[in-house]
């Protein structure tokens, strides 16, 4: 097997660039750049010296002999100074070991995976931590790391394969009537079933909290949707003029509001055109709108234009802009706030709502939630073959699909079958870790 190297820490040039190997040559490439194995697990001041015996640069220097390392593996640290040239040249000389290599976009966490230093929910954990922008998304990225998500999907995973032992006992034993265990499994499967469709529920909100509330700006032309997303934005960033259909594509900016990450999207103004550049924006913003966990439909106070919305599940508020322009119409009821995109009067009110409703939709981190779509995918999966299962009168044919189930649950955690899946996940990771 090859020793593989990368650089994992920040952009260059920085403070320290930390320069990471794994693999069966650590020891030999050790004894090269520093001329001795460092004491284990302690920080070495070293003289690195390239193969021809010129300095390369003076550095802190970390030896992790397997199997206590991150990866299982021989693994060693190289703490540089974070200069462009003094990284380059030490990768240059890392690069003419023949059994050395550079490590593929997360191939430090496959190897730790291989070596069964994290299964497969703790290292989409750490994909998720090392992108989290929140505290949220942070403290959700802890159930994957911490073990706690693969605890949960284990024990699961052992109930079922129990339940199904019982019933392939009542099928081997049936003749023996000291074996009457079927209203103990219907039991346990019937709570199984509770538990994951409560947690397939939840995975919902984590969803929210990793990817973000999707949040439309909706409304007739000319109502002030691109003004409002430019003092979002705190800049310019769409065209405000006061010919109607200036805005033809969706826009979207991304905030983080109330410790939760938010897509805001200004879309096409909402009316009959014949024009066909601005009735694809049309069919654009009606898509975004049946996406949207929250769409603001924006009306110009001074004339307010009545807009159809196609269905939704999303929540529905109307809000009247100018209202700097407005003659006196304060109508609470017609409008659940008034604000003027112009002038600011209102907005904090304006972002006050928006900040209460992405705090409802933040779920107790203490809760046990799915935090992958692979995940949700395969517990619902699982909870298919579970409710088969459970209405099957053939033992045989439920014992199969308890199998089924059970395989659903090993396949999170990585510990069946998941061979197909690797490439997508480790993928995700930067080089270097």
């Amino acid at each position: 097997m090859d020793t593989i190297f990368a650089l994992s820490s920040g952009a260059l040039p920085s403070g320290v660039a930390v320069v990471r190997l794994s693999g069966p040559h650590v020891k030999k490439l050790l004894t090269q750049f520093v001329g001795s194995i460092p004491e284990p697990r302690y920080m070495n001041f070293c003289v690195l010296r390239s193969v021809k015996g010129e300095m390369i640069d003076q550095a802190l220097v970390v030896y992790f002999p397997a199997p206590k390392s991150f990866t299982g593996e021989d693994c060693a640290e190289f703490h540089l100074h974070g200069s462009k040239a003094v990284v380059a040249r030490f990768l240059e000389e890392l690069g003419m070991f023949p059994e050395c290599r550079l490590a593929e976009p997360g191939e430090f966490v496959r190897r730790a995976f291989t070596e069964g230093k994290l299964d497969l929910t703790a290292a989409e954990g750490l994909a998720d931590l090392i992108r989290a922008e929140t505290e949220s998304q942070r403290r959700l990225s802890l159930m994957g790391t911490s073990g706690a998500l693969a605890t949960l999907y284990r024990s699961w995973r052992k109930r079922l394969i129990r339940a199904r032992a019982l019933v392939e006992a009542n099928l081997d034993f049936s003749d023996e009537g000291d074996v009457v265990v079927t209203d103990k499994i219907w039991e346990d499967i019937t709570l199984l079933q509770k538990e994951i469709s409560q947690h397939i529920l939840a995975g919902k909100r984590a969803g929210i909290m990793r990817d973000g509330l999707k949040i439309v700006i909706a409304g007739a032309p000319n109502s002030g949707k691109s003004s409002i997303v430019n003092r979002l934005a705190g800049r310019d960033i769409a065209i405000v003029t006061e010919a109607a259909g200036t805005t033809r594509d969706a826009l979207e900016i991304r905030l983080i509001l109330g410790d939760l990450p938010v897509l805001v999207t200004d879309t096409a103004g909402l009316r009959d055109t014949e024009n066909h550049i601005e009735r694809m924006g049309i069919d654009i913003a009606v898509r975004c709108i049946q996406e949207a966990d929250l769409v603001l439909v924006i009306y110009d106070m001074q004339n307010p234009q009545i807009v159809d919305l196609p269905e939704t599940s999303a929540k529905i508020w109307h809000i009247g802009n100018k209202r700097d322009l407005a003659l006196g119409d304060t109508d609470t009821t017609r409008w659940i706030l008034q604000i003027s995109a112009k002038t600011g009067e209102g907005w904090d009110n304006f972002i006050e709502h928006i900040n209460t409703f992405c705090q409802e939709h933040i779920t107790i981190i203490g809760e046990m939630i799915p935090v992958r779509e692979r995940q949700v995918a395969l517990l619902k999966n699982s909870l298919i073959e579970l409710n088969i299962a459970f209405n099957k009168k053939d033992l045989e044919l439920c014992a199969e699909h308890l199998r089924h189930a059970s395989d659903c649950l090993g396949r999170i955690t990585g510990d069946i079958d998941i061979e197909d899946l690797l490439d997508v996940v480790f993928s995700e990771f930067c080089i270097g870790k």
